[in-house]
């Protein structure tokens, strides 16, 4: 399997989710993962956040507030809804993969939700949803929560079982939390412990999510160290997650989270959408990624994004 470091677009079309999988495990914690926000104003107006985030070097888009009933995505040449997925992939030469969020019915939120965070039909973690979603031509599935929302790590576990009978080895399954998604009760080093890590896995996921060294109280390096040897023990990768608006922070921050999650041994590095609104800032997007595989590697990702 070609490493993902060196694939270019022509190469990610012909991967289903398992090679995909193999090809991320093969780059040694070079992956990075940006979230953005489609329906909000891009920052440069008539380019998507998508195609900015590629262009400074992401190697996954992440897309974020993404309702399969009714998916927008601001800054796209004109095209059919059922295609903007597909057209991501296009313009970008990045896999692309959707937040669903599970529900845990009579479990609401603890903490009262910003409007813009406000959960939709086509936002929730359900079969349906999924199925519109590979239709669509994601790669991958993630099962997480945004702030206030309510997600309980025991939806997700439920939900990725549904999904991966579902799907099989089509599409990639990655579960787990960056926050607490609005349950106090799961929040700082209850937001992943070991055994989620485990359930998560014997449910199906083929990457767990968790919290970056640094971003959530009480959160460090080894905690976090611990959880990814304990999922690499078990056959998945990780991902690191900043999702607390820290991808907004200065440089200088961004290159010390950074390094703290490369010494954590995860697969992969997540940025969120908090920098000005819609994705991490663009500076700190290319700051990371000298971080994590230096500038050779960096600016072959930004190149590798148009060459197939």
């Amino acid at each position: 399997m070609k490493r993902f470091l060196n694939c270019n677009a022509s190469d990610f079309e012909k991967m289903n989710g398992k090679e995909l999988v193999e090809s991320i495990a093969s780059s040694e914690g070079r992956v990075l993962v940006c979230e953005t926000i489609g329906n909000l104003q891009p920052m440069l107006g008539d380019v998507s956040n998508a195609e900015l985030a590629a262009a400074m070097g992401a190697d996954v888009i992440l897309l974020n507030i993404f309702d399969v009933d009714n998916p927008v995505i601001n800054g796209l040449p004109p095209v059919d809804k059922g295609n903007l997925i597909r057209k991501v992939k296009e313009l970008t030469g990045r896999p692309v993969g959707i937040n669903l969020e599970p529900k845990e019915q009579g479990v609401e939120s603890s903490v009262e939700a910003d409007s813009m965070w406000g959960i939709t039909g086509g936002r929730l973690g359900t079969l349906e949803n999924a199925r519109k979603a590979v239709d669509m031509g994601v790669d991958f599935i993630v099962l997480t929560g945004n702030p206030g929302v309510g997600v309980t790590n025991r939806a997700i576990e439920e939900t990725l079982a549904v999904y991966r009978k579902e799907f099989g080895d089509s599409i990639v399954l990655v579960a787990g939390k960056m926050h607490a998604a609005g349950i106090l009760s799961e929040a700082g080093e209850k937001i992943i412990t070991r055994e989620d890590v485990k359930l998560f896995r014997e449910a199906g996921a083929d990457v767990i999510l968790m919290p970056a060294p640094g971003t959530v109280p009480g959160i460090t390096m080894e905690y976090i160290r611990g959880l990814v040897s304990c999922a690499h023990e078990l056959g998945a990768l990780t991902l690191t997650a900043i999702g607390t608006s820290q991808e907004g922070s200065d440089p200088a921050t961004i290159r010390e989270l950074a390094l703290m999650c490369k010494m954590t041994g995860t697969d992969m590095h997540h940025l969120g959408d908090a920098g000005y609104g819609g994705m991490a800032l663009p500076e700190n997007i290319l700051e990371y990624g000298k971080v994590i595989r230096g500038v050779r590697h960096t600016y072959h990702r930004m190149a590798a994004s148009i060459r197939r």
